[in-house]
């Protein structure tokens, strides 16, 4: 019989989440939606598919954090700390990611509570107390508001294009 090492989702999206911009929420949504898939992955002991999600979540921190920057520059808010602390986690995920290869795509039942620890608390205190700072400033904006130069590259190289989900706009 398997045992189920990761317990508990992160919570579905709620409007409690909302930063007040369109771009940053959808991404938000899509973050928690594939944390929640590797969890089912890590449960089901996948190792090919969890590590081809961990390549995934790597490249989407990578367009999510180049999309906050330049939301962030655009309104004049100071990024330096934020900036900081989205590279120490681009840092962990490629050292989790680049362990997992190492072991073959398996790992201990404390390695999978660690990895399970830092992602979800990362996820959540990244949107409830460093992207929340920057919500007085996005609400004198509208919603959906995506400064001139929202097309850049991000951290991997690739071209970043801002992804909004329509569900967002329901607030």
């Amino acid at each position: 019989m398997m045992k189920t090492i990761w317990k508990k989702k992160l919570s579905a999206w709620t409007k409690k989440l909302s930063v007040g911009n369109a771009v940053i929420d959808s991404e938000h949504r899509n973050l928690i939606a594939m944390i929640n898939d590797i969890e089912s992955l890590i449960n089901a002991r996948d190792g090919s598919a969890l590590l081809q999600a961990f390549e995934q979540l790597e490249h989407w921190l990578c367009i999510h954090f180049a999309n906050e920057a330049n939301i962030a520059q655009s309104i004049n808010y100071d990024f330096a700390q934020h900036k900081l602390a989205e590279q120490k986690l681009q840092e962990e995920i490629r050292r989790l990611k680049d362990e997992l290869e190492a072991k073959g795509g398996t790992w201990s039942e404390d390695e999978i509570k660690r990895y399970a620890v830092c992602l979800k608390n990362w996820l959540t205190k990244h949107i409830m107390e460093v992207d929340m700072l920057m919500k007085p400033a996005l609400q004198n904006l509208p919603y959906d508001f995506l400064p001139k130069n929202a097309v850049e590259k991000c951290g991997c190289g690739c071209k970043v294009a801002p992804v909004v989900c329509k569900d967002s706009y329901d607030y």
